[in-house]
């Protein structure tokens, strides 16, 4: 597997999980309440778009990356210890 291929499919599995992420985020039902989604705005917060939402998003870019990596290792991709001479 060529090098660059592989940089090219760490990155579009990063940027998937940071688009995905926020997404799933915002469908779930505590989040909706959070963001006014309760009755009359009841127990609208919006501070979860401060401490939430960059957790969100960075373990949305990240997760998927180091995932992809760690496959890409075990599968003997570019970088592997057989490829290396010295």
């Amino acid at each position: 597997m060529n090098r660059d291929a592989v940089t090219c499919g760490g990155c579009v599995v990063s940027l998937a999980g940071a688009v995905a992420a926020p997404l799933v985020w915002l469908s779930s039902d505590r989040t909706r309440i959070h963001l006014g989604g309760g009755f009359e705005n009841e127990g609208m917060d919006l501070g979860v778009l401060v401490t939430e939402l960059p957790p969100v998003f960075l373990a949305g870019a990240a997760l998927p990356v180091l995932v992809y990596t760690l496959l890409v290792r075990l599968l003997g991709g570019p970088g592997d210890a057989s490829d290396r001479h010295g």
